[in-house]
């Protein structure tokens, strides 16, 4: 259930930390900040407020995890987000780079009870349009699907399954530049020290910086 005491900027730590550290692992704040395009002040400055509220725990050296009660508001968010985004674009049919833009300001807004009656009235579907896991009420967040395209090396390939990054700007970019849902790539060269990768795709080449590629999840397929 909604917790009202909380406002979208605690949230949107949140839902960051909840899906960057979904393997369990804790998280660097470093790595927040940079998902969030914020400065590592501020990242920790939050983390401090989220600790004391007990939404997130700090191990020295390591980063920060979400306690369970952080977990079930993220969870809870990321549910009625997701949910909105579906119904926005299969049935509103409204532009997909911007539907997570709208959902955020609609889940605000929008009781419990109506999100169950949404969740079922869209038939209890598994997967944001970004390809990213719906959690069912009170159950954790599935599992994400494939790897980061950051985690590639030169001359592998696949397809792209999910953008973590929901942000109009970034899919906005991304969709300009052809990369879609489905859409087959080689990665044909990374730059020296993690730096940017050339993608071969639909015939054209694609150059992402190494943050950005880090938001993509991709399913390598096997030579």
């Amino acid at each position: 259930m909604k917790d009202t005491r909380y406002s979208e900027s605690v949230e949107m730590y949140l839902k960051t930390l909840a899906t960057l550290g979904r393997a369990g692992e804790p998280v660097p704040v470093a790595r927040i900040a940079e998902r969030l395009d914020i400065t590592s002040v501020s990242a920790n400055e939050m983390m401090q407020r989220l600790s004391r509220e007990h939404l997130v725990a700090h191990q020295p050296y390591k980063g920060v995890s979400l306690t369970q009660a952080g977990r079930d508001l993220a969870h809870n968010v990321i549910r009625r987000e997701r949910l909105w985004e579906r119904f926005l674009v299969d049935h509103l049919k409204l532009d997909w780079a911007r539907a997570h833009e709208w959902a955020c300001q609609l889940e605000h807004a929008t009781a419990p009870e109506v999100i169950d009656a949404l969740d079922a009235f869209l038939g209890l579907p598994a997967e944001c349009p970004q390809g990213n896991p719906i959690p069912r009420a009170g159950q954790p967040l599935p599992a994400a699907r494939g790897q980061l395209l950051s985690e590639l090396v030169a001359g592998q390939g696949g397809r792209i399954i999910a953008f973590e990054d929901e942000s109009a700007d970034v899919l906005g970019y991304l969709h300009k530049h052809g990369l879609m849902l489905g859409g087959a790539f080689v990665v044909t060269e990374i730059a020296p020290k993690h730096g940017a990768l050339s993608l071969s795709l639909n015939g054209s080449e694609v150059v992402l910086g190494v943050n950005l590629a880090a938001t993509l999840r991709v399913e390598v397929e096997i030579p």
